[in-house]
């Protein structure tokens, strides 16, 4: 029956029909803009039932692959018309009129474009109908009233009870929010009376506003009892790309009009995924992380391990929107101070070899060769700023030439040894990497205590500049990818030094440490080095199965989820405790987490 309702769409429909003339409506964008044309939908599927109107039959399509709708009206007749209605906050108010179609002359149908479920970069959650004008006006019903990910709205039967923080009172009541081991949530009030009320408010911007999700299963305490609960409520919703939703429970008196909540709080049904989805400032229409470059290549990259090691699967669409929509030329200043000359390319060269290093672990993760090739493509470049002529050896760090340092050179070898990995019958990259690698140990970077300084003198020794962690990691994820490259045990033995150097050195009272962390100043790149470094140290752990480097990565883990995580699972700088919190360092810490969790 659908089958034939959407031939008989495409052959009434097509070609598309401008829509009627429409004041400006404010456009949303998530994947895709609004008004994408349907013909480009990925999927399409009826989730509620048609209307009709005086024989006409107003049809709501929904694709949840897309998160986007579009309405159809069908056996019509001229300037019969066709839109939609999104609300905000949950069918109270609601923009109409969006994509308004009506029939011409001659045809029976029409339909509107596409337009977005939600508003991921505004969190915001929107409800959609199609409406049909007739000889009188009817809608649909809203689609997607519940939100669902582990259960849906309104479920019961919690299987385990947390309380992710603390209750509060109000007049003697007790007013608790629960979570359960899926990550689904839910109220409770005791020590009240009959009459009193208990709900959950959801918020999808960390308890800024709740539009949409205010008094989320209100239950009033019966006659004669004591205690009340709501029904169960989830706090993501996959299909609408909104990931780390807050929720916080909150009761009333029955003799007062006064009430009280607890503190918001992000349930998840673990740590990682908990960590994972309070990542998810990630703007799904521009496919980075807002105002930086190559920490959204890093950023991608922790979210891919994350999905390699848990085999989680429903943020797998984010590595194709970050490569489809990235990979093109963009001018200096908007997404990065220097201009991209696609392909990931720009004058800074350690920028475009973290987006190989992502590129390979997206072909690990997928198996789709174009990431390889775009790694390849990458690394080509980058090729071209190897220079024997000073120094003997060693990539520039950009392309003015000015100076050769440490992260640079690091992510050559790493991502020239993976390539010769993962390409069959190579000796080009391999010879590459073995350069790269016996020129670096030769540079003098690596100081006599294995630890890893910032880079060369133009007199090309060793100078003396901050040891930051990420140069420390790169050092022994080259090491390593070149071990499984050549076998060589004494790369392996390279890499172990190194890993124990910055064991003994680099973390005091055991937990890894970056230089500006005590002080608090480590700017937005510097956020990020920790977490490059534990990837690498992952590695090692993994390579070797040596307990001690397991139990270093646990408690690295251990600290962070114990002293440096906030209430909404906002993980900070500083992991032994305390520190500025943002994407940057949540990205950081969650490669903590990923690398204390046993691979899949």
């Amino acid at each position: 029956m659908r089958v034939l309702l959407t031939l008989a769409l495409v052959l009434t429909l097509a070609p598309a029909i401008p829509a009627d003339a429409q004041p400006m409506q404010e456009q949303v964008c998530s994947v895709f803009c609004d008004t994408l044309d349907p013909s480009k939908a990925q999927e399409e599927t009826f989730p509620v039932p048609e209307k009709v109107i005086n024989g006409r039959r107003v049809v709501l399509h929904v694709s949840d692959k897309d998160a986007m709708a579009w309405g159809s009206i069908d056996n019509g007749s001229t300037n019969d018309a066709v839109w939609l209605d999104r609300s905000w906050d949950g069918g109270a108010t609601w923009d109409g009129l969006l994509g308004k179609a009506s029939i011409p002359s001659g045809w029976t149908g029409t339909r509107t474009l596409m337009y977005n479920l939600a508003d991921p970069a505004g969190h915001r959650r929107g409800l959609i109908r199609a409406c049909g004008d007739a000889a009188g006006v009817d809608c649909t019903a809203w689609v997607h009233t519940a939100v669902c990910a582990a259960a849906c709205d309104g479920s019961s039967g919690p299987s385990g009870d947390n309380q992710p923080v603390q209750s509060t009172t109000l007049s003697n009541r007790r007013i608790s929010l629960h979570v359960d081991n899926r990550g689904m949530a839910w109220g409770a009030l005791e020590n009240g009376t009959g009459g009193d009320e208990i709900w959950l408010d959801r918020s999808w911007n960390e308890g800024a506003s709740w539009p949409g999700g205010s008094s989320l299963g209100r239950t009033s305490v019966a006659s004669g009892a004591g205690a009340a609960t709501t029904r169960l409520y989830a706090v993501a919703d996959p299909v609408s790309k909104l990931y780390g939703g807050a929720v916080r429970a909150c009761g009333r008196a029955v003799e007062g009009q006064s009430g009280s909540c607890t503190a918001w709080a992000r349930p998840a049904s673990d740590r990682i995924g908990a960590a994972a989805d309070a990542l998810m400032s990630y703007q799904p229409h521009t496919a980075w992380w807002l105002s930086s470059w190559w920490n959204s290549a890093v950023a991608v990259t922790t979210l891919m391990d994350y999905q390699q090691r848990t085999r989680r699967t429903d943020l797998r669409w984010i590595v194709n929107e970050v490569f489809e929509k990235n990979k093109g030329v963009f001018p200096a200043g908007e997404k990065s101070g220097d201009a991209l000359e696609g392909n990931f390319i720009s004058r800074a060269i350690d920028d475009t070899e973290w987006w190989g290093i992502a590129w390979i672990e997206a072909y690990d993760l997928t198996g789709d060769r174009r990431y390889l090739d775009m790694a390849v493509t990458i690394a080509n470049y980058v090729q071209g700023y190897w220079d024997t002529s000073t120094c003997g050896g060693g990539v520039w760090w950009d392309r003015e030439r000015t100076y050769k340092n440490a992260v640079t050179n690091g992510l050559y070898i790493r991502l020239t040894a993976a390539l010769h990995n993962r390409l069959a019958g190579d000796t080009v990259w391999l010879q590459r990497a073995t350069t790269g690698w016996n020129w670096f140990v030769g540079s003098g970077m690596i100081n006599s205590s294995n630890l890893v300084n910032d880079g060369v003198t133009g007199a090309c020794t060793n100078n003396g500049q901050t040891v930051w962690t990420y140069n420390q990691g790169l050092a022994i994820g080259g090491a390593l990818e070149l071990w499984r490259a050549t076998g060589d045990s004494s790369l392996l033995a390279r890499a172990r030094q190194l890993g124990d150097a910055a064991m003994s050195s680099l973390s005091p009272g055991g937990i890894l440490t970056e230089s500006c962390d005590p002080a608090g100043n480590c700017d937005d790149n510097q956020k990020q080095f920790k977490g490059i470094f534990i990837r690498y140290f992952m590695d090692l752990a993994d390579s070797t199965g040596d307990a001690s480097y397991r139990t270093y990565t646990q408690q690295q883990a251990d600290s962070i989820w114990q002293n440096d995580r906030d209430s909404l699972n906002r993980l900070g700088q500083r992991w032994a405790g305390g520190g500025t919190r943002d994407w940057r360092t949540q990205a950081s810490a969650l490669g903590a987490l990923v690398a204390a969790t046993p691979g899949g």
